[in-house]
This record gives C-alpha cells, structure tokens and sequence, in this order.
C-alpha cells in the first residue's frame, strides 16, 4: 500500500474506486464500505482508494475541542492495509480547503485529482464548505463528472448504527467486549515500556509500565484482562490503569502483569489488548490486602483467557 500527499501523485491510476473519511479505528462500519469498494476493484482490475486528511478537520475547524482517537496513525494504515486499499491519499487539511464548495470539491479533488470512476460513501456523508455537500448532490453530479456513487447503508448492531463515537463512549465506560463488537476486534493501546517505580514487583507481580499514549481513548480506571503483544510474541496478562490510591494518588499510569514468561521489555515498543474489564480502581488497607486482590484478579484473567482461547479455537473448526 502507497501513502500519498498529493493529488497530482493520482494521476493515471487505472480504474480509481475512492472511499472517504477519517477511519478512526477502521471499524466494522468503515470495513463494510471498504469491502464493497475493494470487491469493485478486483472485478475490474482497479486502484482501491482512500482519501483521508491530516490533521484531523475538527483540529482546523474547532481547535478547542479535545479529540481522543482509536487508533494512531500508523495502527490506521496498518488495518486499511488488511482492507484491501492500494492507495491512501492523505491530503492537508487548511482552512483554504475546508472553504471550497460542493462543486469545486467534486470537479478538482474527485474528478480531476483522483481521477475518480466510482464513489464509495456512508449515505449520510457531508463535504464542501460548512458540510454544505450531500449524497443527493453527489449522486446527481456524478454522472456528469464521470463517475458513480454508491450510498452505503450503515451497519446496524443492536439497533444503533456503528460510528466511531459510539466505540469511543462504550471503551470510556470500560464495556471494552461490546466495543470490540463494532471494532471487529479488541482494542489495543500501542507505549514504549519505561521503568516504573516497581511496587508491583515488591508485591510479587513485577510489571511492564507503559505511559498513557497522547491523544488516544483510554479505558477508565481499573484492571484489565488483557495481551501484551511484541512483534509477533503475545502473552496473556492482567492490566491496571489508575493512579494506585493504596499508595497516594499519583500520576495515571498503566502496567501489565504477564500471567508467563518473564522478557526483558524495557524500552521495547508494545501494544496492550484489551479483553474484558475485572474490576474499577480502589484503595486497599494495606499492601497485603492490595497482594491478595491482584492475586484474584490474576486467577480470574487465565480463566477468562482460557475461555477466550477456547471459543477462536472452536470458531476456526466451525
């Protein structure tokens, strides 16, 4: 897959089948619309296309308001990647963009730019100077500027729509199975492992310490059945996100306790997948009383990951 910054890199790509968005997470909305697009592609020998921006629009258009995301930027390449997509094309976002209208948007980006033979879009989807641009405009101006429009319907899991927003409102609430409903996956948090203050080692759980990563969703706190993958090496673990009232409140942190295995991970790049959510964060007595509990919460995450191994077994022989 090829990262372009320009449209003028567009130029001649045979047969472009172009989808639009931010694709925060990648999730089971986006990879419904990604895999019509990409299925149109290898019926005709095409270019699957995704168009994308940096920054994100609401960073231009409404500086204040906070943004947390699913997935980092290299996380989102990654799993358009695995979609199928050929090409991102990841323009600037400026205010001299956002200003174009409607039309100026559909003749120099879609049609001139990316050279566009069909259009793949949520049917609520907004473009042009104060979103002024609709799927209805789009659809009439299509075939005039030479290309088709297909409309997608979005998924719908238990009667609400799948959106990034949604995902980002169920992960905050620590529901982080229900989340990975919509993502079509857990949900991971990618750190580099710094050394810690080792009171989990004083208490006989020596843990990896990750630093909360900037601008992405985090769970609340508490403790976590979790992964922690490096490369291609997973291990089962329990995770904790808090500020370890037992000891005084301090800085958020999180660590993750592997269930096996004992690798040296200091200053090693690791991601951390959330499966399920044992327990909220809490101030204990003592650190015996502290040790007793994560001895629990430990016996309780090999259960839950025994499970877990079991079904993805049972789902590969089905």
């Amino acid at each position: 897959m090829r990262v372009l910054q320009r449209l003028q890199d567009c130029a001649g790509l045979p047969f472009p089948v172009v989808t639009i968005g931010n694709f925060d997470g990648v999730h089971a909305g986006h990879r419904a619309v990604l895999h019509l697009a990409c299925g149109r592609v290898r019926a005709q020998c095409g270019t699957a296309i995704v168009l994308t921006f940096e920054p994100h629009p609401l960073r231009v258009l409404a500086p204040g308001v906070e943004l947390k995301f699913l997935s980092d930027p290299e996380e989102k390449l990654a799993l358009l990647e695995e979609a199928g997509v050929d090409i991102v094309v990841r323009l600037p976002f400026t205010h001299a963009f956002a200003a174009q209208t409607p039309e100026e948007f559909m003749t120099q980006v879609l049609r001139d730019g990316l050279g566009t033979r069909e259009l793949y879009v949520g049917e609520n989807f907004r473009f042009g100077k104060e979103r002024h641009g609709t799927i209805q405009m789009l659809m009439e101006a299509g075939p005039r500027l030479g290309f088709a429009v297909h409309a997608i319907s979005p998924v719908v899991v238990d009667g609400t729509p799948v959106s990034s927003t949604r995902i980002r409102d169920l992960l905050q609430a620590g529901a982080m199975e229900e989340a990975a409903l919509l993502l079509g996956r857990a949900y991971q948090l990618k750190g580099t492992v710094v050394r810690g203050s080792r009171r989990g080692g004083e208490l006989g759980f020596p843990t990896a310490n990750v630093l909360p990563p900037e601008g992405r969703v985090l769970p609340p706190d508490g403790v976590y059945v979790t992964c922690l993958r490096m490369g291609t090496q997973l291990w089962g673990a329990v995770t904790y996100i808090g500020t370890r009232p037992t000891f005084g409140t301090g800085a958020r942190i999180i660590e993750t306790y592997l269930l096996e295995g004992d690798p040296d991970l200091y200053g090693c790049e690791v991601g951390i997948v959330f499966h399920e959510r044992l327990r909220g964060d809490q101030a204990f007595e003592s650190a015996d009383a502290l040790a007793r509990q994560i001895a629990a919460d430990v016996d309780r995450a090999r259960e839950i990951l025994r499970r877990l191994s079991g079904a993805t077994a049972r789902s590969m022989l089905s």
